[in-house]
């Protein structure tokens, strides 16, 4: 069905009195923030419904930072068998002991015949213990003597003396300490961190039964943007194509496709009704333009509109949308200059890709860093603005108008600025970037400072 098909094409409103601007319906920043954060959570509940269905098994290797389809039971008894939880001895029964004059039982070797009470072995950390096995003591609270056949009293082999009371169990790692197999280590939803891969591996896992990632289109509108050579007559680089896919991978999405669609409406309702993303990511036409169709589109989509317009500038017309279908989908608006459009990004894209990934790539946020120079701010809105963090607080940086990625470029966060501004040595909260950067490093004459 085209858009003309749907009968929901909105009338020609251009001779009717045009309203007042409505301030008040934007919402506001934080609560735009948290209602992307809900809509992401709602969709990975959805998800995670699907079950087993939904999910694929991936190799440990590949795995960190994806969200768990089901339960980490353990495979295993951890450990599986009694270890040494110290370098030292196994002893049996009351000391002194008689050490065995075979070597010392090593981790990943059997250990040798069970232990006949009054005998010691030596045993590494990790090592079975063998059986007959009362305690292990640590080399450190014990001590040896020269065997007795040294001493001229007959009998063979050293004598070890604890320095320590012994008790019964000591420093033994006993079977299943840890958990027994069929235990449940973690639930399902749980994000895939280095130390869940380091669980897996020592339950026995050689593969985990993860979510597919998000999977996300970019649509980029505009009859102006150009993909190669340098802006002439009116057109302009097309600067949000190269800079959406890697930022929204980093954030742990899987881009399908960068599209560009031109400033036609039939064209873009096409796009959006026929895509199978989990989240569409749009560029320009949030406004209210000639050329702006997406309001018209999302309404003739029988889109539900989340969050249309933030108190946040650069960005402000940015949107959220939840698209129709048994599956929850979602669709975020960004604005078509370059940094509105990083604006709409932090604010709504990366809490709702981190609610829909399970936390496992959480915002990075910093909050009470002081800004050393005083910031413009908005009458009424959140600003947020380039930063380079040093060891004494934030600097604002210049060229952070919303066309310009110049100072986001050598930034490496920015600076949430409350309403009215903020003066030097106020603390503020900054919003970290999704990979690492050396901009705290870069001297003073190499980035322009506001």
């Amino acid at each position: 069905m085209t858009l003309k098909e749907s009968a929901l094409v909105a009338p020609d409103t251009a001779s009717l009195p045009q309203p007042a601007e409505e301030p008040h319906r934007a919402t506001a920043w934080p609560v735009a923030r948290t209602t992307a954060a809900e809509a992401g959570a709602a969709a990975r509940a959805g998800r995670l419904g699907e079950g087993a269905r939904g999910s694929l098994d991936v190799p440990l290797g590949a795995a960190l930072g994806r969200v768990l389809a089901g339960p980490l039971l353990a495979l295993t008894d951890l450990p599986s068998f009694d270890t040494s939880a110290m370098d030292g001895w196994a002893v049996a029964g009351t000391g002194p002991w008689t050490v065995r004059e075979e070597g010392a039982v090593l981790a990943g070797h059997a250990p040798a015949a069970v232990l006949a009470d009054g005998e010691a072995v030596r045993i590494a950390t990790g090592a079975r213990v063998p059986a007959g096995t009362t305690a292990v003591i640590r080399t450190e609270h014990s001590r040896t003597e020269p065997s007795r056949t040294e001493r001229g009293d007959g009998a063979s082999g050293p004598l070890l003396h604890a320095l320590r009371e012994v008790r019964a169990r000591q420093d033994i790692r006993p079977r299943g300490q840890e958990c027994r197999a069929g235990d449940r280590l973690l639930p399902a939803g749980s994000a895939v961190t280095p130390a869940v891969l380091g669980l897996a591996a020592a339950a026995g896992y050689d593969a985990l039964p993860v979510l597919p990632r998000p999977r996300v289109e970019i649509l980029v509108l505009g009859d102006e943007l150009l993909t190669a050579g340098l802006p002439h007559e009116g057109l302009i680089r097309d600067a949000l194509g190269p800079m959406l896919g890697p930022w929204l991978e980093a954030l742990g999405a899987e881009v399908l496709a960068t599209r560009r669609i031109g400033d036609d409406a039939e064209e873009l309702y096409a796009a959006v009704t026929g895509s199978t993303a989990d989240l569409l990511i749009t560029t320009g036409g949030t406004a209210a333009g000639p050329v702006d169709h997406l309001h018209r589109v999302l309404d003739a989509a029988g889109a539900t509109l989340l969050v249309d317009g933030v108190k946040v500038r650069p960005g402000h017309p940015m949107l959220l949308a939840r698209l129709p279908g048994e599956d929850p989908r979602h669709l975020v608006g960004l604005p078509g200059n370059p940094l509105a459009a990083v604006s709409g990004l932090l604010t709504l894209a990366e809490p709702l890709l981190a609610a829909l990934t399970g936390g496992a790539r959480e915002p990075h946020r910093t909050p009470g860093v002081p800004v050393q120079d005083e910031v413009q701010g908005h009458p009424h809105d959140t600003r947020l603005v380039p930063v380079v963090r040093r060891a004494d607080g934030a600097v604002p940086l210049h060229y952070n108008g919303p066309a310009m990625l110049r100072g986001i470029a050598a930034a490496d966060g920015l600076a949430v600025v409350p309403p009215g501004g903020a003066r030097p040595g106020q603390a503020l909260e900054i919003l970290g970037l999704p990979w690492p950067t050396a901009a705290g490093d870069v001297p003073a004459e190499g980035v322009c400072f506001t």
